[in-house]
């Protein structure tokens, strides 16, 4: 079999072509048949990583029988320690495997090491050799690439290579930055899913169905996209090198924890890190990689804000789409105050809304039990009779600017900087010490001085009702209305095998925002009812009022439908920057006026357009 290796830090002499190319033609000089014996462990270092302990070799190495020569390019390709060396020397013996390298060290002739015959001690002695010279090769490669990468750090826009983080693609550096180098400009596929995930986000959907939407639609994460334009298979083994059992994918998976690891890194603001924290110049600011971020700082943080906020709330708990239960988390037991879940039932019973102690470790001594259909009818009924002709309004959010989360995370930094302090040995390393602390304390200073911008609210009124909105949901939908209102239903253990619902067993009532605009509106009509009544003059005729003739009502714009193409709302009306080609973005030091940012959300929004950079939320009012 043959082993290809392509370190991270890559470069066109040690493609896996010209790699394989290499094993093919030694294989066919010593008459070895390779077939489809061939394992590719690409973006793997062998200084950090050892035979065993890669991918694909790793399994092959596991099942020696299969093959009696293992064909390598070169010798670093194989290892760079003496201590792999000494493992793999080993293996080799131990299963009698004979080690080829189609090149030798410097490009000479062909390597044989033939541990078939273990009373042969001259392969083991002469790979001992080649390993040492491998190992002082790979150190002195480590401290040149180490002392490169470390000057790039400080170079503003530089980028030292690599794979770049999501949402930016390597560009040669423009003239008017030095022409130097390479630098990361946003990527239009990054910048595509970048404004998806916050739209979807900003619309108050979970990170979880944000995650199975992009996979559903088949959209790439960013490592299969960046292999795809590398022109390199995608997936590969899940987890790290030496998690055990690793499993092989064709394609990686969008989770939750990598949409949040994207939305809260410092990458979107085009800051550059090192072993996880900012690096920062003279005056304590973060050197950029980018003169185009993807966000500005403001949106950062309005977006963190989204994000904290998502502690299972009400709201998001209503999210839900693999349950027809309209009263999930409404419908409660009187007896033990537990939520009560609905059985769908089997032949010949109807579904029911049960309480179920057992699945919360509980005991209740009188479980409550109702027909799905009675008390659904119920909660309509009374939902529409609280709230249903209550119209509500739609608030126009435009959020301030507030250097307090910035203020937090410099000085957490600072704070795990001072932790250091004391422990250094030599004065020079003292003084670089002294140098950041100064600087992150400089970029404290500055912080604090930059005032805080309020948000701005507008309510317009909206001309629909909760009635409206009622009819025209869908379960879930419905779901979110009640829990959004605050509604609670609790429900009183009644006789069995009742033929409708005993009302004076159940309770239902709507707690929070809504409740002095019902309580207003139920004034105003006790009022209307008091007041005393005109008699009619003889000889006329009483007339029913007309309902008001406001045209067709289908056209009535769905809260949850989709506006005109005319009206449909752009992504850049959420980040207007993400789209503008070619413009430079603000930098961590600009602090510009912003759109607008949908606040967490924790009431339903209107469909209906809206003014750019204005964010709908629901406010009630009486109608």
């Amino acid at each position: 079999m043959a082993a290809i290796r392509l370190s991270v830090l890559t470069d066109e002499t040690t493609s896996p072509a010209r790699q394989l190319e290499a094993c093919q033609g030694a294989a066919a000089a010593l008459g070895i048949d390779l077939g489809d014996r061939i394992a590719y462990d690409l973006d793997v270092s062998a200084s950090k990583i050892g035979p065993f302990d890669r991918p694909e070799l790793g399994e092959w190495l596991r099942k020696p029988a299969e093959f009696t020569a293992l064909v390598f390019w070169r010798f670093d390709r194989a290892i760079r320690s003496m201590a792999d060396m000494r493992d793999l020397a080993a293996w080799a013996k131990e299963h009698r495997i004979m080690l080829v390298f189609a090149e030798g060290i410097g490009g000479t002739g062909r390597l044989i090491f033939d541990f078939r015959n273990p009373l042969d001690p001259v392969s083991e002695l002469m790979m001992t050799m080649f390993a040492f010279a491998a190992q002082v090769e790979a150190t002195s490669i480590r401290e040149r690439v180490a002392g490169a990468q470390a000057a790039m750090r400080t170079m503003t826009y530089r980028w030292p290579g690599g794979q770049p983080p999501f949402g930016y693609m390597s560009v040669p550096m423009p003239a008017e930055h030095g022409g130097s180098g390479f630098t990361l400009v946003p990527d239009p596929y990054g910048v595509e899913i970048l404004e998806r995930i916050i739209r979807e986000l900003l619309d108050g959907k979970p990170l979880a169905v944000i995650a199975h939407g992009l996979n559903q639609d088949k959209q790439p994460t960013w490592r299969d996209h960046c292999a795809i334009k590398a022109g390199r298979p995608t997936g590969g083994r899940t987890g790290g090198p030496k998690t055990s059992p690793s499993r092989k994918v064709d394609r990686f998976q969008w989770t939750p924890h990598t949409i949040s690891v994207i939305l809260r890194s410092t990458t979107l603001l085009g800051w550059k890190q090192h072993k996880g924290e900012p690096v920062r110049d003279a005056s304590g600011a973060p050197i950029m990689f980018t003169a185009k971020p993807l966000v500005t700082r403001e949106e950062y943080d309005a977006i963190g804000a989204v994000l904290d906020s998502r502690t299972r709330t009400k709201t998001t708990a209503a999210v839900r789409s693999d349950t027809t239960a309209v009263l999930l988390r409404v419908i409660h037991c009187a007896d033990c105050d537990g939520r009560m879940y609905l059985n769908k039932g089997n032949t010949g019973r109807l579904p029911t809304y049960f309480c179920n102690p057992h699945s919360r470790g509980t005991v209740c001594a009188h479980r409550a039990m109702v027909r799905a259909e009675r008390i659904e009818k119920y909660v309509e009924r009374e939902f529409l009779r609280l709230v249903g002709s209550i119209e509500y309004r739609r608030t126009i959010v435009t959020p301030g600017y507030d250097p307090g989360p910035e203020i937090a995370a410099t000085l957490a930094e600072l704070e795990r900087h001072n932790a250091r302090q004391g422990t250094h040995k030599s004065k020079s390393a003292a003084a670089l010490w002294q140098r950041d602390a100064d600087a992150l304390d400089a970029r404290l200073a500055t912080l604090e001085a930059t005032p805080a911008r309020p948000e701005q609210r507008k309510t317009v009124p909206t001309g629909r009702t909760y009635a409206d909105d009622w009819r025209e949901a869908d379960t879930d939908g419905k779901r979110a209305m009640l829990l959004e209102a605050g509604a609670k239903l609790t429900v009183r253990r009644g006789a069995r095998g009742a033929k409708s619902l005993d009302e004076s067993l159940v309770t239902f009532a709507l707690s929070g925002e809504l409740t002095p605009i019902i309580k207003e509106a139920e004034a105003l009509a006790e009022a209307e009812t008091e007041r005393p009544t005109v008699p009619t003059p003889a000889g006329t005729r009483a007339r029913l009022n007309e309902p008001a003739d406001h045209g067709d009502t289908s056209a009535s714009k769905p809260r949850n439908s989709a506006p005109p193409a005319e009206e449909r709302r752009n992504v850049s009306t959420v980040l207007p920057e993400l789209t503008s080609a070619g413009k430079p973005r603000n930098d961590a030091h600009t602090v510009n006026g912003w759109p607008a940012i949908t606040q967490p959300r924790d009431r339903l929004t209107l469909a209906d357009p809206t003014p750019t950079g204005a964010v709908q939320q629901r406010a009630p009012i009486p109608a």
